[in-house]
């Protein structure tokens, strides 16, 4: 608990004054409820034994008084922990995300979807709890204890000791129990992550799970994952309530030894039955700020649990560093003895290439040969086992990465539509200017299609464009490319879901742009590829052979085979 507070002060410091008034709150709960304690003395003693009537008018008020104070300071402690708790929580939020999306791409393979959702929202949520509501009620009560424990003291030492030996061995019993919680919490939030990864592949691929009838299949999963959860939720449910038979035992046994001593001191006459009264009322009061210490404690161990899994990943550092040299467009490119090794394997080897402005480079080659990795190197995805990438004659770790990307647009086979407009889709993160947004979208073939539309450019498109046609979302994401004005345009299999008119069209439209471009072309079909100026062939990681169309169909035995198996 301790690392976990340490931890978090960090963001503590920014709220002293809030602090200080939820301070005053939680002194205004601890005195009242010691007060309302004590009070029972006089009531007992002054009305009900002396008959002192001008007690009888002034202790109701008081008691009033204390009740109202306990009321408004109660008031006064949630809503500043409140303010706390949740705008600290609203800051982690945003810090992870922050440090997540900074992540390598490498970082996104190893984490499943519904598992960085699951940390992002059900994680932090928890350690809310902890780092607002659970904190105050632990100081709350701590205080209210160490209030009634003054009044007990006070009100008789000797009945103080026998009422409070026993409260060492409670300790021990409740140690247990939160070393247990803990454990149970991390499976919890696993077992958590688990049905959110399930639920997140489920809806991703719906199409695919209605068209092979698999329906039966992956609901019978998501059970298994489901009764995992309730199985070990119901362990923190056990482990949980234990805590209260123990503390009732504790209470039966205190209440039974101060009625057996106190008794006495009574009929021996060493006690008034209205100090006897307020002894058994405090006392009687304190065993509940001591069980919801025992259970607040219990319940921290979920939050630490929690704090750790947000922990694992905050420690993950990216591999692919920023460097400091800003470029405002890319004019040549060149791969120097550029090898790439993924999980021990070559992916790329000895790779010497060089690309210039005003070019358009194909990429053919079997799957698997080495083509998208040649991109993510450009993109630095990744950074090169050995070898080096010149961008503009500068090695590329040492150009500012966010100012190397803006000068890149890509174009994937996998399409990405937000549920917004068309026109916020294309100018995707960036100001939309109509005029802009249109001239794109006239390049990329599908001006006609938008402009018979109701609302033009401004219609809503539902999320992964489910209200477009496959060839409509391709275009969608080639006017993204070419919104940008970028000097580098990379076409991954990017026309693929067009149909052959459409296709020529674009590819004229990237044609007549090349001048100011570095254009790179990943394909399948080698009419995409064809008036490219350079064709590079790749096979098992290497570059096979680098020429135009002619020249490799007369020397590249490679580029022959797949020629004549697109012909």
């Amino acid at each position: 608990m301790r690392k976990f507070f340490k931890y978090y002060s960090k963001y503590y410091k920014d709220y002293k004054l809030k602090f200080f008034y939820a301070f005053i709150g939680m002194i205004l709960v601890a005195v009242a409820s010691s007060a309302t304690a004590y009070l029972i003395k006089p009531v007992l003693d002054k009305i009900f034994i002396e008959h002192n009537e001008k007690m009888l008018y002034i202790l109701p008020f008081l008691i009033i008084l204390a009740y109202f104070a306990k009321g408004i300071g109660s008031f006064i402690e949630s809503y500043f922990i409140s303010y706390i708790g949740l705008d600290i929580v609203r800051r982690i939020r945003d810090e992870m995300l922050e440090h997540i999306l900074n992540l390598d791409l490498q970082f996104y393979f190893k984490y499943h979807t519904g598992e960085l959702i699951s940390r992002l929202v059900n994680d932090i949520d928890r350690i809310k709890n902890a780092v607002s509501s659970q904190i105050a009620s632990l100081i709350r009560e701590s205080l209210t204890a160490i209030g009634l424990l003054t009044v007990v003291i006070y009100q008789s030492p000797k009945l103080a000791f026998f009422s409070l030996i026993i409260l060492p061995i409670v300790i021990y019993p409740v140690s247990i129990l939160t070393k247990k919680m803990k454990k149970i919490s991390h499976k919890t939030q696993e077992k958590n992550s688990d049905i959110n990864s399930h639920l997140s592949e489920v809806f991703s691929n719906i199409e695919g799970i209605k068209s092979y009838n698999t329906e039966t299949y992956e609901l019978d999963k998501f059970k298994k994952y489901n009764y995992e959860f309730f199985r070990i939720n119901m362990k923190s449910v056990v482990n949980s309530n234990l805590l209260t038979p123990i503390m009732e035992a504790f209470s039966a046994s205190a209440a039974a030894i101060v009625i057996f001593v106190g008794g006495r001191e009574v009929i021996s006459g060493g006690m008034s039955v209205g100090t006897f009264f307020s002894f058994m009322t405090a006392l009687f009061m304190l065993t509940d700020p001591i069980r919801k210490i025992s259970q607040i404690i219990n319940k921290f161990q979920d939050a630490i649990a929690a704090h750790e899994r947000v922990l694992q990943l905050m420690n993950i550092k990216p591999t692919i560093k920023y460097g400091d040299v800003k470029i405002n467009n890319i004019n040549n490119i060149k791969f120097k003895n550029v090898y790439l090794e993924y999980d021990g394997k070559l992916a790329l080897k000895n790779i010497n290439f060089e690309a210039k402005k005003g070019e358009i480079i194909g990429l053919v080659g079997d799957s698997g040969g080495g083509k998208s990795s040649f991109i993510n190197l450009l993109l630095r995805f990744y950074n090169p086992t050995k070898g080096e990438i010149l961008i503009n004659n500068i090695a590329n770790y040492k150009i500012d990465l966010e100012s190397l990307r803006k000068n890149i647009a890509v174009v994937t086979q996998r399409v990405y539509i937000f549920s917004d407009s068309i026109a916020a889709n294309v100018a995707y993160g960036k100001n939309i200017d109509e005029e802009k947004v249109k001239l794109a979208l006239k390049k990329a073939n599908l001006s006609e299609f938008v402009e018979s539309l109701e609302n033009g450019i401004w219609t809503q498109l539902n999320e992964n464009g489910t209200n477009l046609s496959g060839g409509q979302r391709q275009r969608i994401a080639i006017a993204r490319a070419l919104y940008l004005n970028p000097s580098v345009l990379i076409l991954d299999e990017a026309t693929s879901a067009l149909d052959n008119k459409s296709e020529l069209a674009i590819m004229q439209t990237i044609h007549n742009i090349s001048n100011e471009l570095i254009v790179f072309i990943i394909a399948h079909r080698l009419n995409t590829v064809e008036k490219s100026n350079k064709i590079l062939v790749f096979k098992e990681g290497k570059i096979v052979c680098e020429d135009n169309k002619e020249n490799l169909i007369k020397n590249c035995k490679e580029f022959q085979q797949l020629y004549n198996i697109n012909s």
